[in-house]
């Protein structure tokens, strides 16, 4: 088993081993790259702590959202700051109409890079963040956020069975 992905092996109700769930970085970032919706943690100068949702498009193994100017990520997220990013990866098609099945998720620390108004131009950096982003708020700031350490996932490259397992739907992959 490689030492980068973390997983236990686990025995079927007949006794019969199991294989290891593979995931690796490439299966994250198609994860990240299919979603669009993320949460962003922060903290505030004064220490309150602060999450905010925003849609993101993923470009060259980065995530990219605009942020409007007078919004708390604008005002509480500077260049350099590290912030706690979480994506909710749906799962289940029709299932999850009648069964109420959580979603997967994906964790991790990333570092932002602040980009501001008119610095870049949101239609030439990603057509998928162009097409999420409002015209109107298209004026504003862009945070780029790039992944540090580890994706922490649950859920993602399992069946949707073996999320009832969190031995089995837990895993840790480098995020670079």
């Amino acid at each position: 088993m490689p030492t980068d992905v973390i997983h236990h092996n686990r025995e079927t109700a007949a006794g019969a081993n199991t294989r290891p769930s593979r995931l690796d970085r490439e299966q994250v970032w198609r994860a990240l790259a299919k979603a669009s919706f993320a949460v962003i943690s922060h903290v505030t100068p004064s220490g309150e702590p602060r999450s905010s949702g925003v849609v993101y498009a993923v470009e060259d193994g980065h995530l990219y959202t605009a942020v409007a100017p007078d919004s708390w990520k604008a005002r509480n997220i500077g260049d350099g700051t590290q912030v706690s990013v979480t994506v909710p990866v749906r799962r289940g098609g029709l299932l999850s109409l009648l069964v109420p099945i959580p979603p997967a998720t994906i964790s991790f620390h990333a570092r932002a890079i602040v980009h501001p108004a008119g610095s870049l131009d949101i239609a030439k950096l990603s057509k998928k963040l162009a097409s999420l982003v409002p015209e109107k708020r298209r004026a504003g700031s862009l945070l780029e956020l790039v992944p540090e350490g580890s994706f922490l996932t649950y859920g993602i490259g399992v069946s949707l069975m073996a999320m009832t397992d969190p031995d089995r739907a837990l895993a840790r992959v480098p995020s670079a």
